[in-house]
């Protein structure tokens, strides 16, 4: 009978042959001159794939905690999987940030580029860009017809999107020429060979690109929803699957709202210590507008987010954390233009030769105020993401393969990168006043997303008490204004989440619905342990055990006991 560690090598290799996009996500090798078929029948043999291994993970003995740990891990995710696709959930697939229009293009960026065979994998993975495309609008077509789509506003924005990497947009070249224009100024860049078949191919997946926007706004919008809203069945459903634990959605709406009224008071404490008197509004546009504060061109941004994640992890290690060698390593970089707005992670690869990466969107902007990227760094890079993930990566001899390269809960990784960002403040870390505001505006933002992410979907009136929409029914049109008012981020960030959270139902809460389980178990740790409570110890055995589901990390801190 095979073990959990075996059953899990067994299920992360097949993953990875029916799913090569999601591999290199992952930084598991070997797949990358591949493309993931996204059409109804792959997605179903990978669903069949799970169920088998569902199977098997009954009858695998659990000889000890670390099997018991690895399996229960293993079946959630596994289990929560099975069920959305059950529920026919990527036949709607559809959104401005985490959909497989997205994933075609970005894993392109991850690949390597510094030797001839790297290049030799992007041009046959690039090949197969229209095949990935056109099995995408398969299983969207199905759904279709079988009255499962994705609202208007989902199909506007991704056809935008499609639009831009297809040369439609304003930006030339679109991104698959630029991405030759890199090989051509290369040193490996020998006889000219590969060089014409990357033209040809990089034509070929714009055109794709080109083609896959016509789809959407010819064929497909004709059929999207009218309505956004995805209910509370779906949300619930879609909610558990991002927290790994069964949420009361009431409950956890008035707790967004007091988190919401909280969190501004304590801007408000801080903005009268930069500007007494101004208020808090007045304090943002003079942090905005200071020049000290401030970066001016995307590369010199790239290059302080570097040297911030850079400090940070030289002053962290060996004190408040210990920070594995290959996993100091941590690289910022720009995101091409066309994506969403949001500043996003992507992990090492399993040898790490891949390092982990920061991503910021520009969304075309040249000057960057300082104040609210320190601790939206610290969230991305160390201690946030990265150390949260590279840490789990670097223990290969502790922890199976599933849990080391594919097992992801939503309120688990950004529960802790939320609670990092609030723990960089606890440290010393936030001590100027604007870099506090920044992390206070960043918990705000979050709390507002728990209040507009369950209020559109579940269609909830705005508590009577509010003084500028008591009463009413959340919608769209009300949801900007309130999350701009309340985000203190600017509107065509805020545009594009709102649209974000109506295509992606359930994940915007997972911040501060994890952060608030990571705090909870801090706290009642220590209450349990006592003068034997150490932060540090904390941390090191709650980050080894990997990434899990709210419900099980409070099972599992319950039982530390050092």
């Amino acid at each position: 009978m095979p073990s959990v560690d075996e059953i899990a090598d067994e299920y992360v290799e097949r993953f990875a042959a029916l799913d090569p996009i999601s591999a290199t996500f992952a930084g598991i090798t070997g797949h990358d001159s591949e493309m993931t078929d996204y059409g109804p029948d792959a997605a179903d043999e990978r669903a069949d794939h799970a169920r088998a291994t569902l199977t098997q993970l009954e009858h695998a003995p659990r000889d000890d905690d670390r099997d018991r740990v690895a399996a229960e891990v293993m079946v959630e995710e596994l289990s929560l999987g099975v069920e959305l696709h059950d529920a026919g959930e990527h036949l709607s697939e559809l959104n401005n940030l985490a959909s497989p229009l997205q994933a075609v293009r970005q894993v392109f960026d991850l690949m390597p580029t510094e030797t001839g065979s790297d290049w030799d994998a992007i041009a046959a993975r690039m090949a197969l860009v229209p095949s990935a495309l056109s099995s995408y609008q398969d299983t969207l077509s199905e759904g279709a017809r079988s009255g499962l789509v994705a609202a208007r506003r989902q199909v506007v924005t991704c056809a935008r999107q499609a639009e831009t990497w297809g040369g439609l947009g304003d930006d030339d070249p679109p991104f698959f020429p630029r991405l030759v224009e890199q090989y051509d100024a290369s040193p490996v860049n020998a006889d000219g060979t590969l060089l014409r078949t990357l033209e040809e191919r990089a034509q070929r997946a714009t055109e794709a690109y080109a083609a896959f926007a016509r789809f959407l706004s010819d064929e497909y919008s004709p059929r999207a929803a009218e309505r956004d809203p995805v209910g509370a069945e779906r949300y619930s459903r879609r909610a558990r699957a991002f927290t790994g634990m069964t949420l009361d959605l009431d409950e956890t709406y008035r707790w967004g709202w007091d988190e919401l009224h909280r969190i501004e008071h304590a801007m408000g404490e801080v903005a009268e210590r930069i500007l007494p008197g101004e208020g808090v509004d007045v304090v943002i546009e003079h942090l905005d507008a200071a020049p000290a504060r401030a970066i001016e061109g995307a590369d010199a941004l790239r290059q302080w987010l570097q040297d911030l994640m850079d400090r940070t992890v030289a002053e962290l290690d060996d004190v408040h954390f210990d920070i594995p060698e290959p996993v100091q390593r941590v690289e910022a970089m720009i995101a091409p233009p066309g994506g969403a707005a949001a500043m996003y992670y992507t992990p090492p690869s399993e040898d790490f030769s891949r390092p982990g990466r920061t991503w910021y969107p520009t969304l075309g902007k040249t000057r960057f105020p300082l104040w609210k990227e320190v601790s939206i760094c610290y969230h991305e890079g160390v201690p946030g993401h990265h150390l949260q993930v590279g840490q789990v990566l670097y223990l290969a001899d502790e922890l199976t393969r599933f849990q080391r390269s594919l097992a992801w809960s939503s309120g688990h990784g950004e529960g802790w990168a939320l609670y990092a960002e609030r723990l960089m403040g606890e440290l010393g870390y936030l001590d100027d006043p604007g870099d506090e505001m920044g992390m206070l505006a960043a918990q705000a933002m979050r709390a507002m997303r728990v209040v507009v992410d369950i209020g559109l979907h579940l269609e909830l009136p705005v508590p009577a008490d509010d003084e500028h929409h008591g009463g009413e029914t959340w919608t769209p049109e009300l949801a900007l204004p309130f999350a701009i008012q309340h985000s203190k981020m600017p509107a065509d960030f805020m545009a594009s989440e709102v649209d974000r959270y109506l295509g992606w139902p359930g994940q915007a809460i997972s911040y501060k619905v994890g952060e608030r389980v990571w705090l909870g178990a801090r706290d009642a740790a220590r209450r349990r342990l006592g003068h034997r409570f150490d932060l540090k110890e904390f941390h090191r055995h709650a980050l080894d055990l990997g990434n899990m589901g709210l419900a099980q990390l409070e099972r599992e801190l319950a039982r530390w006991d050092p």
